[in-house]
């Protein structure tokens, strides 16, 4: 599929693959994709900015290449290492064949048979279906050095390898770099690309996700659902539940034939929806019931 040609465009894209996208968000993409320019995501866990990586690589039919970050990342990890079994296992035979020309030896160990590519490198390679969609995903769990790397990778898109010479991409990948916010990336990284911060989302933009999502939801059932995913979040919580957990807990209780929530229905399902046992614990005894009593009143009509 050929890239979007307008703001409308982008949302439909998306919303084809489940991937319910707002204005503000679509123009960013849209942008991102006419100009070139890496996208960088930023938002609290759980709120859709891994899932847009992988809506717009199968929307555009396009390989989906993740970078998972992490701490003590470095570039060896993130661009290339060599075969270190298979250069002692050809050094091995060559000595045993009586064949070890030193200079010959060198120049085969280290040439791209014995490369192992890591996803920086790999994005940098042609591909027939077009630049494939590069996901470094959690930026903000890396240290800065990786960053410093990672700012001069994406500036040429081009990477190199002493022993074989500087790789560039043909058609520059499309960047996708999301981050939690538990550190702030540094400013000279951000200025590479364009940014957004995805936000919860409101009301009707949750309940338009869940129906997207989990179809087979009783209307009244996703109602009240969200209404009291969107209470959870004005509390005073270590972790507020993100997107993601709205979705796995109305399946939760789509398995459970569950109809309309209550209580206790809440209490033996809250696994779904907190991930933290302070956060549980604050749920326990009334508290529940008075947050479905809050949800089911903000659900009545005005």
């Amino acid at each position: 599929m050929t890239k979007p040609t307008s703001i409308d465009a982008v949302q439909q894209m998306l919303g084809a693959q489940g991937y319910v996208c707002d204005r503000a968000l679509g123009t960013v993409v849209f942008l991102a994709l006419s100009l070139g320019r890496p996208l960088f995501l930023e938002g609290e866990a759980g709120v859709g900015k891994t899932e847009i990586a992988k809506a717009l690589a199968t929307a555009l039919g396009r390989r989906l290449i993740r970078l998972q970050c992490y701490e003590g990342l470095d570039a060896a990890s993130a661009v290339y290492e060599w075969n270190f079994p298979a250069q002692m296992i050809a050094i091995r035979t060559a000595e045993a064949a009586g064949t070890a020309d030193r200079a010959a030896l060198q120049t085969e160990l280290f040439s791209k048979d014995f490369l192992i590519e890591r996803p920086l490198l790999d994005a940098m390679r042609p591909d027939e279906n077009g630049a494939p969609v590069l996901l470094i995903d959690e930026l903000d769990r890396t240290d800065e050095p990786f960053e410093a790397y990672l700012l001069e990778a994406l500036s040429d898109f081009q990477v190199t390898i002493p022993e074989l010479g500087t790789i560039k991409a043909p058609e520059p990948p499309i960047v996708i770099l999301t981050s939690n916010r538990t550190r702030e990336v540094h400013d000279a990284l951000k200025r590479r690309c364009l940014y957004h911060w995805v936000d919860y989302p409101d009301f009707d933009r949750e309940m338009d996700i869940l129906t997207a999502r989990a179809p087979e939801a009783a209307e009244n059932l996703s109602r009240e659902v969200v209404a009291f995913v969107q209470q959870l979040r004005t509390e005073d919580l270590f972790k507020k539940p993100g997107v993601a957990e709205t979705i796995d807990w109305a399946k939760c209780l789509l398995a459970l034939d569950v109809l309309t929530l209550s209580p206790e229905v809440i209490a033996d399902t809250l696994g779904a929806v907190l991930k933290y046992q302070d956060d549980i614990a604050k749920l326990q005894g009334s508290e529940a019931k008075r947050l479905l009593d809050q949800a089911r009143a903000s659900l009545e009509p005005t």
